[in-house]
């Protein structure tokens, strides 16, 4: 029996939600099975950002479907992402269904990106209300980082290929951030000097968390895996000192310092 065509999604909506973790890696969520878009997609962020995205590492995560994908169709959608110019590494972590999913696809299984659905997805109805900072007002500070240990302070320059992570607290960098360099924070990242490479706030699902940088150059931003590449931001903005955070509707800001 040939398989049901899933329904389309409306046009203004995304067949793949792309997300970036702690580590720069791409996280796939699947929206809907249409392989052809979800290709289409992949394709064009390749063309837009080649060096952010071309042969990048992309997790592939079925947790958003009401039912995993049979083989075929998994088989199908990873041969047509590496033909989209990316590589398909590894599954997010499900059910047992999934594991056996990625067992047949010759896959590993990555855990942390479940861990991180679930920590945000329990934060909502237990955490207390938050007011929400105007863009004017100091970054937000996450809960673990005014529990646990006090924020990261890096007083030396983060160069190409170096990535630094601050754990369950914010990020400070005196100096800059290089191209080909990553930063990365569970809270909020302040960058003193300019910002060239990958700055990732709230990699582990924290909303609240914001970038802050002196010179903006950067090659990605991201906050809680919602991203913007440097395409994508006004030119007007290359070069000064801007703020980056989620607003209400978890839409990407990016503004200019006062």
């Amino acid at each position: 029996m040939a398989p049901t065509r899933p329904a389309a999604l409306p046009d203004h909506e995304q067949a793949g939600e792309l997300k970036f973790g702690q580590v720069g890696i791409a996280n796939l969520r699947v929206r809907t099975l249409d392989v052809e878009r979800l290709a289409a997609e992949m394709r064009d962020r390749v063309e837009r950002a080649p060096k952010l995205f071309a042969r990048a590492a992309v997790i592939l995560d079925f947790g958003g479907l009401a039912r995993l994908p049979d083989d075929a169709t998994a088989k199908a959608l990873a041969r047509a992402l590496e033909d989209a110019g990316v590589h398909p590494v590894a599954l997010a972590y499900g059910t047992p269904e999934n594991e056996a999913l990625a067992e047949r696809l010759g896959l590993p299984v990555l855990a942390k990106f479940r861990a991180q659905y679930e920590r945000a997805a329990e934060a909502l109805p237990t955490a207390a209300p938050e007011p929400v900072p105007q863009p004017s007002e100091p970054a937000a500070v996450s809960k673990a980082s005014t529990s646990s240990e006090p924020g990261l302070v890096h007083a030396l320059p983060v160069r190409s290929g170096q990535q630094l992570f601050g754990a369950q607290r914010d990020l400070t960098v005196l100096g800059m951030v290089g191209a080909g360099a990553e930063v990365a924070a569970d809270g909020s990242i302040h960058v003193y000097g300019a910002l060239r490479g990958r700055a990732l706030a709230g990699a582990s699902g924290f909303t609240g968390a914001r970038i802050f940088c002196r010179e903006f150059h950067a090659e990605l931003v991201a906050v809680a895996g919602h991203y913007k590449v440097l395409d994508d931001v006004p030119k007007a903005l290359h070069g000064k000192p801007v703020q980056v955070w989620l607003d209400a509707d978890d839409i990407l800001q990016i503004q200019p310092l006062a």
